[in-house]
């Protein structure tokens, strides 16, 4: 169940911080709300993820996996340009990941 909490609070995360891509500036106010909303939520997951999985591990994986995600949905859908160092980036996150949870992520 922590498991399935944490990719929840993940897309929440990630939602709110697209979201808060087309808020310019906190100036638009449907954006900027969904942004407020996916954080809370996010936040509100993630304490929850926090009863089954050590407060590290999921920090990481949280932090992580949004930060990729956020990078690859940047590339797809916004334009933004794809770099050696970025696509290092992202694969050393993926890497850091799977290792926290091959090394007992629970």
């Amino acid at each position: 169940m922590g498991c399935l909490l944490l990719a929840a609070a993940i897309a929440a995360e990630v939602a709110g911080t697209t979201a808060m891509k087309y808020s310019d500036g906190f100036s638009r106010l449907v954006p900027s709300l969904l942004t407020v909303l996916g954080y809370v939520v996010s936040f509100v997951l993630l304490a929850q993820t926090l009863k089954t999985i050590s407060v590290g591990t999921a920090y990481a994986i949280w932090a992580g996996v949004g930060t990729a995600a956020i990078a690859a949905i940047g590339m797809v859908f916004l334009g933004e340009g794809m770099t050696a160092a970025k696509a290092a980036g992202i694969a050393l996150i993926i890497v850091g990941v799977v290792v926290l949870n091959l090394g007992g992520a629970h």
